[in-house]
């Protein structure tokens, strides 16, 4: 798993436990469920009826007199937008490459080769080796440095060894001279077929 979609699913995470348990405590609260089902909820607990508050009105006079109170404010949704901003401007920015040269680098008189129509090919060449089920192929990364990601579904009599041998020597290299490009560096996931239950008659 590469850093980016792992800090995307930690942040996707954590948001989604916030607002489920926010969600919950309002929902809790709204239908008056700690009463009608006889539940006593921990010491300081907010929101346990429903006509309790986050924030009393003594409480955000409180705060509010506060010097310190605005600024703070200020500065937490100024940060909080800003980190959100980031991260939506990570997530727009293209993770594939888009489009390939074709005879090498730069490409030969502007040709150049869809990522998405490689990876079908790879992917099609690869489908059709003896032992393979299934071929999935996704191509990743800018034009320069960019990742070949092989899924292969082995058939139960599938050799992986050989299968292996065979896409380095079939379709990988046939992308390598398609492209001009003297090295694609590749990821391979082997997965085995499930036999398939036989019905005895």
């Amino acid at each position: 798993m590469t850093p980016r979609p792992a800090l995307n699913r930690s942040l996707l995470a954590l948001a989604g436990l916030v607002l489920l348990g926010g969600g919950l405590l309002i929902l809790f609260a709204g239908f008056d469920l700690y009463r009608r089902h006889d539940l006593v909820p921990p010491a300081g607990w907010p929101l346990t009826a429903p006509a309790d508050v986050l924030l009393g009105s003594a409480d955000r006079a409180g705060w509010s007199s506060q010097g310190w109170w605005w600024p703070a404010v200020i500065a937490a949704l100024v940060l909080a937008a800003l980190l959100a901003l980031w991260w939506l401007l990570a997530q727009l920015s293209r993770r594939r490459p888009g489009s390939l040269p074709v005879g090498g680098t730069p490409p030969q008189e502007g040709v150049e080769l869809r990522d998405r129509a490689l990876a079908d090919a790879i992917a099609t060449e690869a489908g059709a080796l003896p032992g393979v089920d299934d071929a999935t192929v996704r191509i990743t990364g800018r034009p320069a440095h960019h990742r070949t990601r092989v899924g292969l579904t082995l058939t139960p009599e599938g050799a992986p060894g050989a299968t292996l041998g065979a896409l380095c020597e079939g379709p990988l290299r046939t992308a390598r001279r398609s492209t001009g490009l003297p090295d694609m560096p590749t990821e391979v996931r082997l997965h085995v077929a499930r036999h398939k239950p036989h019905r005895a008659e």
